[in-house]
């Protein structure tokens, strides 16, 4: 089974993007469950969602303490709480940010991950300039198809235009194909280093 966690605000798109995630799941066969965690329902306060998919029926019920992926929407949120806690040793983590993982003070975090388990996506950049929206999620699910291998990204377009039809899902759709496309580069580029170190 893999379980992710979205940590974003209110008015976002962090309990859609888990559907999102799940009905992408769906679409390739799979079991896939997605729920929120809500503090306080107002635009602006943290929000969490979560994502199981597997391949046989998910009985789970309760919110994942030991994700296999952390979803960051915000990263002023890493001031509140400590919002990577248990993520997993092999685990991945996305951030929407134009910061480093220095700026961020996640640099010790991300090195003991294994290489290419994470990256920083200027996902509300992306969002602003596809969907003319501050909205994320859609971004997000593009660089989670690229690092994880875990759907693939004509699933995730599918959800998103099953979620938004017509053209606000074709912007949506824009704005998760660059941040896959980034994604893909960064990895490219670090294996790249890699194979020359």
């Amino acid at each position: 089974m893999f379980q992710s966690r979205i940590h974003g605000r209110g008015g976002q798109g962090v309990v859609t993007g888990a559907e999102m995630l799940s009905v992408a799941g769906f679409m390739e066969g799979r079991h896939a469950q997605a729920f929120p965690s809500f503090g306080s329902e107002r635009t602006g306060a943290p929000v969490v969602a979560f994502c199981r998919i597997d391949d046989k029926e998910i009985r789970l019920r309760e919110p994942i303490q030991d994700p296999d992926c952390v979803i960051l929407q915000d990263p002023t949120l890493l001031r509140l709480s400590d919002v990577t806690s248990g993520l997993r040793p092999d685990g991945y983590l996305i951030v929407n940010t134009t910061k480093t993982f220095d700026d961020l003070h996640l640099r010790a975090l991300v090195e003991k991950l294994p290489p290419g388990h994470a990256v920083i996506v200027p996902a509300t950049e992306l969002a602003l300039k596809h969907v003319r929206r501050a909205a994320p999620n859609a971004a997000l699910l593009g660089a989670f198809a690229a690092l994880t291998g875990l759907v693939h990204f004509d699933s995730v377009l599918r959800a998103i235009q099953q979620a938004f039809p017509g053209k606000v899902g074709d912007a949506n759709g824009a704005a998760a194909r660059e941040a896959y496309d980034l994604v893909r580069t960064q990895e490219n580029a670090s294996h790249e280093r890699a194979a020359l170190a």
